[in-house]
């Protein structure tokens, strides 16, 4: 077996969480002929670290009760010359120790909440692990949908018009945030400001709808956006893979869905299979759009992905009136379900060789940021030593005498 140990991070306290099963084991299934020995890491709903060889089998998740009993808690750390491991935390038996894995490189599958939005990454950070896809800053701005176009609308980006407001806010003062949508005219489609794979999203033709949907969405967000309506709508999804300094740009597609906005079962329970991911979505590869507007989303798409400072690979999505061609950045998925793979199967990538590129590309990152010198020799503790805390503690014993 080989020993270089590929740690696969999935699931989370995420209404997405079955999403990243599903890209988990897909991940999991086009590297089992690579180089890697795969070490899987789940995080349960209720957010405990669980690692086992339970833990790679599908048909598992069937039960995720009997799964957490078959799995066994776990944890990053540091060996004894401050490398990278798994740590697992529980004896399988009175003799033995527990076991430890050293950590080559790391792919994040999650989806939503503190998966994908640059905690974890900023866990992975703090153990010098290499991992696949963006970092804490393009994770933590592309969740967020508010500041991801208020960047975008900075740098001339085109978006569709909106506004968000907090729970607080609407149940303080509804009407005002009522009025707002009302200038803008309905229809009008409401979204969680920080949930994906169109979870809670809705279309309101009238302000009743808008109010039911409002309430239906708080339950996944407390942050809400409500945007105009584009219609007549199609959306035009683009892939982009590698850095800032070196990227290229997939085909672009159009998602078929039941209406003009996709849902949930659309992306992820369509006729194709379920156990596929986004990869069992209806689609249009490549999209039957002109060319012109075609190199217009691949351009722009380039320049979100390097305006984000995005790194790995991401799914641009765009909003696009049929009949004026008018465009309008929608969102950056900073880790797309299914890795966007059936994207780059049209440019001759399948997925195995999609995450060996991302797995080649996080050690090269991480090469790169731990050879630069990450401390300063100095003599500054010594000296507070002697002087500041003394001096501290001369202040503080003069006070109290005072």
């Amino acid at each position: 077996m080989s020993s270089r140990n590929l740690v696969v991070a999935f699931g989370g306290v995420s209404p997405e969480h079955e999403v990243s099963v599903l890209t988990a084991m897909q991940v999991i299934a086009s590297l089992e002929e690579a180089s890697y020995n795969i070490i899987p890491l789940y995080v349960s709903k209720s957010g405990r670290w669980l690692t086992g060889e339970p833990l790679l089998e599908m048909e598992n998740y069937q039960d995720l009760d009997e799964l957490k009993k078959q799995a066994t808690p776990c944890t990053f750390s540091h060996d004894e010359l401050g490398k990278p491991i798994l740590l697992e935390t529980e004896k399988k038996g009175f003799f033995s120790s527990p076991k430890r894995y050293s950590i080559y490189a790391l792919i994040p599958a999650f989806h939503g909440s503190e998966g994908e939005n640059g905690a974890f990454q900023g866990v992975c950070e703090m153990y010098s692990i290499p991992y696949a896809g963006s970092g804490v800053l393009a994770s933590s701005m592309g969740m967020d949908k508010i500041k991801a176009k208020d960047i975008c609308r900075a740098h001339d980006i085109p978006v569709v018009q909106g506004f968000d407001f907090f729970e607080s806010e609407w149940v303080k003062d509804q009407q005002s945030i009522l009025q707002l949508a009302d200038q803008l005219g309905y229809p009008v489609i409401l979204k969680p400001v920080n949930l994906g794979s169109s979870i809670g999203v809705s279309r309101a033709e009238h302000e009743d709808e808008l109010i039911k949907a409002v309430e239906t969405a708080f339950r996944y967000d407390e942050n809400l956006m409500v945007e105009k309506a584009v219609s007549p709508l199609i959306e035009i999804n683009c892939s982009v893979l590698g850095t800032v300094h070196d990227l290229q740009t997939s085909v672009c597609e159009r998602p078929l869905g039941q209406d003009e906005t996709l849902s949930f079962e659309d992306k992820y329970q369509s006729q194709n299979g379920s156990q596929k991911g986004m990869a069992s979505a209806d689609r249009e590869i490549p999209a039957d759009i002109s060319d012109e507007l075609t190199h217009k989303i691949q351009s722009l798409s380039e320049q979100v992905f390097k305006l984000f400072r995005a790194s790995g690979i991401a799914r641009l999505d765009f909003l696009i009136n049929s009949d004026t061609e008018e465009l309008y950045f929608n969102e950056i998925n900073t880790i797309p379900g299914s890795f966007s793979f059936y994207l780059w199967e049209e440019s001759g990538m399948n997925m195995r060789e999609l995450m060996l590129k991302l797995i080649d590309i996080a050690t090269d990152q991480h090469q790169k940021k731990v050879g630069r010198i990450r401390s300063y020799n100095t003599n500054l503790l010594n000296e507070k030593a002697v002087k500041g805390i003394k001096g501290l503690k001369g202040t503080q014993k003069k006070s109290s005498d005072e």
